[in-house]
């Protein structure tokens, strides 16, 4: 029996689906240059022509994965709470990421720092601008209501610390004090002690001694 144009669309979104978060995993884990379509193809379960059917080349993958990682980090949904209570949301929200979502974080801060790469990360902020306008919009009116004298390069300055620790996330894996770096933003901006732990993998070591070895548990 003939399929109808309900399961095929479901049956193409259901591929799309595992060939992007295939892409995603495997890009973060080889890099941009070590993977090919053919792994991506054999992470999602699929046939190598389906890949370059629906997405083309390694390149347009990649634009659709920055697609996809940029319409995450934008669709910022915070609720009508004070301006405290949704700067702490958007701080523990960074971290959650930093902690879970590192093969993600990974592509995209090779894609973005790489001379080889920039080209399409700015491609891809270029298309998904206007989300990434409406995001900082949001984290300023934060700060303007916070009465800080210049809301625009409170934004940046946020995303500059949050960013970083992003990058030494990546670098020294879980001997990174994501617990700490969250109380010590706290403080930083005035917002008391956290009061209910994340929901990390794992706790801070009592001792903070970073090791760029512990981004390589099964090695």
């Amino acid at each position: 029996m003939a399929r109808s144009q309900e399961q095929n669309r479901d049956a193409r979104e259901r591929s799309q689906k595992a060939i992007l978060e295939a892409a995603f995993s495997a890009f973060g884990e080889k890099g941009y240059h070590e993977t090919s379509l053919a792994e991506v193809a054999r992470r999602a379960g699929v046939a190598q022509g389906l890949v370059s059917y629906y997405f083309g080349g390694k390149e347009q993958l990649v634009g659709a994965v920055l697609d996809a990682y940029f319409a995450k980090m934008t669709a910022v949904d915070l609720d009508d709470d004070s301006a405290d209570d949704r700067l702490r949301m958007l701080i523990d929200m960074a971290l959650i990421a930093a902690d879970q979502g590192m093969p993600q974080q990974r592509i995209v801060l090779g894609l973005s720092m790489l001379p080889t790469t920039h080209r399409m990360y700015a491609d891809a902020e270029q298309r998904n601008l206007d989300g990434v306008l409406a995001a900082g919009a949001v984290m300023q009116d934060l700060f303007r209501e916070r009465g800080a004298a210049d809301p625009g390069l409170e934004e940046v300055m946020l995303r500059s610390v949050i960013e970083g620790v992003i990058v030494k996330r990546a670098v020294y894996g879980r001997t990174y004090p994501l617990h700490a770096a969250r109380a010590w933003l706290h403080r930083m901006y005035g917002l008391g002690a956290p009061s209910v732990p994340l929901p990390f993998v794992a706790s801070d070591l009592p001792e903070i001694a970073l090791r760029a070895s512990d981004a390589y548990p099964d090695s």
